[in-house]
């Protein structure tokens, strides 16, 4: 009897506990349930509807049901650049924008959510100053194992200063300075290909394009950025595309998260694998610190910026994040973003040209009439047919599929007042396949419509946004351009080619948007 007194008391504690916990979650269900709700409504006084949410799964339920049924149709090479992916992608988007117009609102369990694909309020945003609209803080969490609180990911006074340090060294004057070195990354691959052709019998070879374009890209930003080769950063490379791999497998759009043994699993080996980048990243970072204590030995590249700014920091009291932290993020955000979309975007790029070789021509002949001595800064400002190429390309297959952005604070964004918290989201291939903006040929690859610039290739210039909106446009846009124009000239100068019979189109989400089966073509000599 006198044993079994402390096991009730023990018993009834856990009791109480249990009641309580069960107290607590009823709570805090029933105020994120009531916010949610006043969210929805301020909204809809507005004049903004959407699909009716369940209880306590918002439209989570019917955005599953719309993608099992969405069919990804096969298409032949004479159609599919027509074919307006996104239905198949983002078939839950395509079918409300049909509903309810392009503008309305949803709900992932609690979280309400804006769709904006309307040009006047995307220019609204284009011209936002306010550090209140963000990044989205649940996509936020989700991608820090990969791009930690670096420049992509952070807010407010924290990633203006991370911006202020970053964005002078991609201005154009200094991308401009680049070129010779983009031409020397694309060397290997020029040698590559022709080596191909040579070992599949001499007249013309069967390629993935894929690898090898990521390749050089990440070797242009490691050259660039950091003073060192593709080699010397290819584990880190490595490492980061198979982390964005295991982070995929996750609903990272939607913040859905994943429970039981896999999920472990894969949270496991996440954290192994950040650990290891951020490790690699620091021996990189202490390699530059000893050789800038050599004097004569200071190369201004964006990795001495970091450092300097890491220092000045550390030295700073209002400083908002460590100096270690601080270097180790912005690299990995650079390392990911700067060779990741760009290689996927000249990937889209070759694809484009393979299927309509007669803009193969017209690049080659540009650049016979213009870089008879070479492609340098000079020569490159000439090259009109291939930047419409690259523009129509970003416009059809933009590697970011999304704006997004989440109120932080109260804004105002046009005639429509968006509460605290509401995560806005823009579709960007939507916005650039509208016919409304573009006109009736908006599914067709027309590079002459850039032939006078963007702002009359369609209606409403500010509806062209490969590379986002407002102050967080991609600050590595100079760069990726400069990149694109030198690699897709010094390639269809030495190459033609077709798409190959085993090239299947299927545009897949895997944060960006890529071909599922890479891009296979059929290539030639000169």
């Amino acid at each position: 009897m006198e044993a079994s007194l402390p096991l009730r008391i023990l018993s009834s504690l856990l009791l109480l506990g249990l009641i309580w916990f069960i107290i607590y979650l009823c709570n805090t269900i029933f105020i994120l349930l009531i916010s949610s709700h006043r969210v929805k409504r301020k909204l809809c006084m507005q004049g903004i509807t959407g699909p009716s949410p369940s209880f306590l799964y918002g439209n989570l339920s019917q955005m599953q049901q719309i993608q099992s049924n969405a069919i990804n149709r096969s298409h032949t090479h004479g159609d599919f650049v027509a074919h307006d992916y996104t239905s198949s992608i983002f078939p839950y988007f395509e079918h409300w924008r049909k509903l309810y117009g392009p503008v309305y609102t949803y709900s992932t369990g609690f979280r309400q959510h804006l769709y904006v694909n309307d040009p006047e309020m995307v220019k609204e945003m284009n011209q936002s100053l306010s550090l209140d609209l963000g990044k989205p803080t649940y996509m936020t969490k989700r991608l820090e194992p990969m791009l930690g609180k670096g420049i992509i990911r952070s807010n407010g006074h924290v990633w203006a200063q991370q911006r202020k340090i970053i964005a002078p060294e991609f201005f154009m004057d200094k991308t401009k300075g680049m070129v010779g070195l983009i031409v020397e990354s694309a060397k290997p691959l020029l040698r590559k290909w022709e080596q191909c052709i040579e070992a599949q019998g001499g007249r013309q070879a069967d390629i993935t394009i894929d690898e090898d374009l990521r390749g050089l890209s990440a070797d242009v930003i490691a050259r660039a950025c950091f003073g060192s080769s593709y080699m010397k950063g290819k584990e880190i490379f490595s490492k980061l595309r198979t982390l964005r791999t295991l982070i995929t497998k996750q609903s990272i759009l939607f913040g859905i998260t994943s429970f039981g043994f896999f999920a472990y699993k894969n949270q496991k080996l996440k954290r192994n694998l950040e650990t290891e980048i951020e490790s690699l990243i620091w021996e990189t970072v202490k390699e530059r610190e000893n050789q800038s204590l050599d004097k004569s030995y200071i190369e201004k590249d964006l990795m001495q910026q970091l450092l300097e700014a890491a220092v000045n920091n550390s030295n700073s009291s209002n400083s908002n994040f460590s100096p270690k932290h601080f270097i180790v993020d912005n690299c990995k955000n650079i390392y990911f973003a700067g060779h990741e979309a760009t290689a996927t975007a000249a990937t889209w790029c070759m694809m484009l040209l393979a299927l309509y070789p007669e803009w193969q021509s017209r690049i080659r002949e540009e650049v016979t009439q213009f870089c008879s001595e070479g492609l340098d800064a000079n020569s490159l400002s000439n090259l009109k047919t291939v930047t419409m190429v690259i523009q129509e390309a970003l416009r059809l297959y933009p590697p970011g599929a999304f704006v997004s952005r989440e109120a932080l604070e109260q804004v105002q964004i046009g005639k429509i007042t968006v509460p605290k918290g509401v995560c806005i989201w823009t579709l960007i291939p939507t916005m650039h396949r509208d016919t409304t903006i573009w006109g009736p040929d908006a599914n067709e690859f027309r590079p002459e419509r850039f032939a006078d610039g963007v702002s009359k290739a369609c209606k409403f210039a500010q509806a062209y946004i490969p590379f986002g909106v407002g102050t967080r446009l991609c600050v590595g846009r100079n760069l990726a351009m400069v990149e694109l124009k030198v690699v897709l000239s010094l390639i269809v100068s030495e190459f033609t080619f077709s798409l190959s019979p085993n090239y299947q189109h299927s545009p897949a989400f895997r944060m960006i948007v890529e071909p599922e089966h890479g891009v296979q073509i059929i290539i030639r000599k000169v």
